[in-house]
């Protein structure tokens, strides 16, 4: 994992202002989210089973995150390697992937071995730059 010192850090907005812009700059809600916090996730680069992402994490500060007038305020972002099993999965849980208990696999690692920190700080830090430069802040 690598922290991003940013502008975003300590930022305001509400929700909606996300929404409007997520599609647009490739964000999606990531699915660790809750009512009073979550996070914006982007793919900064992808190959065979690794991705690395762009995080966003927030807290709610006013209101629930499924809301739009929910009142959010950004954390530190950071960037993250996710290593998956792109083979089939042969374990007990199967059968409830095979019956749509379970639709995905667990990583095989959430936080891998990211080469060339400094590069992937600077494609981190130019992705935050788009978001400041285009959401409305308090």
């Amino acid at each position: 994992m690598i922290e991003l010192q940013t502008e975003l850090e300590g930022k305001q907005t509400y929700f909606r202002n996300m929404v409007k812009y997520r599609k647009r700059l490739n964000y999606c809600l990531g699915d660790c989210w809750d009512y009073h916090k979550g996070c914006l996730d982007s793919a900064l680069w992808r190959e065979g089973g690794e991705t690395i992402y762009l995080r966003l994490p927030f807290k709610v500060l006013e209101g629930e995150l499924d809301r739009p007038n929910a009142l959010i305020e950004f954390e530190t972002p950071y960037v993250i390697k996710h290593v998956v099993n792109t083979g089939l999965d042969r374990s007990a849980g199967a059968l409830g992937a095979v019956s749509g208990f379970s639709q995905f696999q667990d990583p095989l690692d959430r936080d891998g071995l990211i080469r060339d920190k400094n590069e992937w700080e600077e494609n981190g830090e130019q992705a935050v730059e788009r978001i400041v430069e285009h959401v409305s802040f308090l």
